[in-house]
Formats: C-alpha cells, structure tokens, sequence
C-alpha cells in the first residue's frame, strides 16, 4: 500500500533555501561543455531546466580554477565569461521553477600535465595517487603531483571563494563543496596520501584543516545558510585511497566540525564497494546511519536508494533529503514519476559522458512516452 504522503514530496528548509521536496538532483558529470573557454552552453541550459521539479538540482563537478581541471570537457566557474554561461543556466532552471546549486570541485592529484598545460598537478604530498584521467588523449595515468606549499594553499582557498562570488554573480542558489572520490579535498584527509608534516598533515585534526577553511571561505563570500558540502567517507582501495586507522577518526571529526557551521547541508556518498574488513567497516552500506549523530544540520543521503528506500530511510530519521543520481538521466520528470507510481525509464550508458544532445536532453517525460506509444 502506497504512502499517501511520502515524506519525499514534503517540503523542507535547507539553510536559506525552501524546497518544495526532498528529492534533490545529485551532481553528475555528463561532460558537455565542449568548447576551449569550458563555458556552459545552451544544451546544458536544457538539461538542467528539463529537470528543476527536483526540489534543489546539485551541477556537475565544476573547476573553481584552472589549476583544479581534471578532465576534459568540464565546466569552470573562475571566469567572467564562464559565469555569463552559467547564467543561461540558471535563468532556465528559475524560469521552470527550479533551484540550483554548483558543485565546486578541484581534482587535486587526479588530474593530468595534459590537462594543466604541461604543469604538475597539486596535491598535499608528492605521492602519485594511482587512478585514471580523462584527458583529449583518452585515459591517461596519474603522475607524481607537486607537493602544495603554503601559498599553494592560500591561493586554493582564496581561489574557491573568487568562484563562490562568481557563483551568485551567475544567478545559483548556493555552491556545494566537492569533498569525494579521489579529488582534492579528500587527498588532503587520507593519510595513505597526505604525509605532510605541517598544519595540514600528521593528525587528524590537521587533515580535516584543508575543508573547514574552504568551507570558512565559502561561507564568507556567501553566507553559511547557501554553502553545502558533499564527503565520502566509505571511499577506500581506489588507488592509494586506502581507508587507513585514522581515515573514520578525521571523518568524524571532520563532520563534528562542519556540524557548527551552520551550513546548508552535509551530503554524504554511500560507499561504492563492500567494506567489510576494512577500518571504515562500521560504516555499513548507509554511511548517513553512523553521521547522524554528530551532524546536526539538514543531512542528505546519496547512493543506491530508490523512492520507498529513501522515504524509510527519512522516516527513520538518518537523513533529510535523498539526492538520486543516474535516475535523473532518463527521467527528467523523476518527481513525477515518483508522485504518480509511474514506472522509471532505463537510460544509455554510452551517452552518459560526452557528446551531444542524443542521451542528454531528449529522454521524454512519462506522459510524452504514453503518448508515442
């Protein structure tokens, strides 16, 4: 029997923000911005105006700077004209009705010299993080990254903060900070690559530094209430990424930490492989369940869920909003979708990165495919 009012479709205050449901649009890269400027173009206006039922759309990972691109074909917002394209943007999505955060992301040690042209990428030590990047070579290696020095740091941060002022220049709602997979943020908190000896390495509390003064910074060009970030601390034996005996402590600490701050949310990325055996085992398959007690904040869970698991998982009282990811590709009435009952359409997989309109915009809404029918 259906719940005749799923918590789900219910409305709920995130920082500053009122949305009229729960279902939030997680980021995704789709790889699009097909141009030298990396500037948003009308097609990406599209897909994200197709979508603005969700009650707060969360962009693709976008580059606050130029040293932080990682991939190609990744939008930035660190330039006049970049905000100019991600103002046609959000004039699409606030004109369906919408609201839309940009997540801001800096790949850190996962990036490429051919994606920086020919520099080393940044990171907290010198250690090669043993993963892949997309680069116009196709799939390339990681390199050994330049260790950051303190002005390296400083810059970052100012960095973000430059783009979170370019972001409400740009129309968004708020800014999201990328703290996931094997970006920056988290080269910075594990400790099988982080070895620095400073204010920024050798403790738990030094590890977490990094994020609090991005967030600090963020909150400062903007305001607490329009700032959120998204962790995931279930990432392990991607690469040098290896959950080591410290990794849960700096999480806990650092999620104890972000819990004062008064921020819009904590969005937290269930783990993408078992972790049984691991030392971030206690974290089982709903990572929200064990952050729940030290975040006092709204809490938005990702990874796995459908509408009946997300609405117990609310109900239960672990999170307050579930982000759904690959849904979203093929339904861009996903809301709907939910609201009705209606059965969900499958999507292409070898359109989800890259290309043009073909897997990206013309997925049809549930009533448009009854009607084709």
């Amino acid at each position: 029997m259906t719940e005749s009012n799923p918590v789900l479709l219910r409305p709920i205050r995130l920082g500053d923000l009122e949305l009229p449901n729960r279902i939030v649009m997680a980021p995704m890269t789709r790889a699009r911005t097909n141009n030298p400027e990396l500037v948003p173009n009308a097609l990406q206006a599209q897909y994200y105006a197709q979508r603005a039922s969700a009650g707060l759309i969360l962009t693709e990972g976008t580059w606050p700077s130029r040293d932080g691109v990682g991939f190609i074909n990744v939008p930035g917002l660190y330039t006049q004209q970049q905000a100019e394209g991600w103002r046609r943007v959000t004039d699409a999505v606030h004109e369906a009705g919408g609201r839309i955060f940009v997540q801001l992301g800096h790949t850190g040690p996962s990036s490429h010299p051919d994606m920086l042209d020919g520099a080393l990428p940044l990171a907290p030590s010198a250690v090669n993080p043993g993963v892949q990047t997309f680069t116009n070579a196709g799939f390339q290696e990681t390199v050994t990254p330049r260790a950051m020095d303190l002005s390296d740091i400083a810059r970052t941060v100012d960095d973000f903060a430059k783009s979170a002022r370019l972001a409400q220049i740009a129309g968004f709602d708020g800014v999201e900070l990328h703290g996931i997979s094997t970006f920056l943020i988290p080269a910075f908190l594990y400790e099988t690559v982080n070895f620095r000896t400073d204010d920024y390495g050798g403790s738990v509390e030094n590890r977490a530094r990094l994020p609090l003064e991005i967030i600090d910074a963020l909150a400062d060009a903007w305001a607490p209430g329009r700032v959120g970030i998204k962790l995931s601390p279930g990432l392990t034996g991607v690469g040098k990424f290896v959950a080591g005996a410290e990794t849960l402590k700096t999480f806990e600490h650092l999620v104890s930490q972000l819990s004062e701050r008064n921020l819009a949310y904590l969005h937290l990325m269930n783990p993408i492989s078992n972790l049984a055996g691991t030392p971030v085992e206690a974290l089982g398959a709903d990572i929200a369940k064990h952050f729940r007690p030290l975040y006092s904040g709204p809490l938005i869970a990702n990874g796995g869920y459908s509408f009946e698991t997300g609405n117990a998982l609310i109900n239960n009282g672990f999170a307050d909003a579930i982000a759904f990811g690959a849904p979203f590709i093929s339904n861009p009435d996903l809301v709907e979708r939910f609201a009705t009952g209606a059965s969900l359409s499958p999507s292409d997989r070898e359109t989800y990165y890259g290309g043009g309109a073909a897997g990206y915009v013309d997925y049809p809404r549930a009533a448009e495919a009854v009607m084709a029918v």
